[in-house]
């Protein structure tokens, strides 16, 4: 059996922790940050771990846990 692919924007965007999570950028960041609160901009820095209906999206895209 061939091997399987992983997406390449997926491989890109996310990471899978040691616990099996998924992490990744916080959504909301890219433009518009006029329109935006303080606290929003200021509680988006960094990353954040994805929902588990998320993260098991993720995984089927990434069969070998980049």
């Amino acid at each position: 059996m061939p091997k399987m692919k992983t997406k390449a924007s997926a491989k890109k965007r996310f990471k899978v922790t040691a616990n099996g999570h998924v992490k990744s950028a916080q959504a909301g960041k890219r433009h518009g940050m006029i329109k935006r609160t303080k606290k929003f901009i200021r509680d988006a820095r960094g990353t954040t771990v994805l929902s588990d209906q998320d993260a098991k999206i993720v995984k089927s895209y990434m069969p070998y846990d980049r």
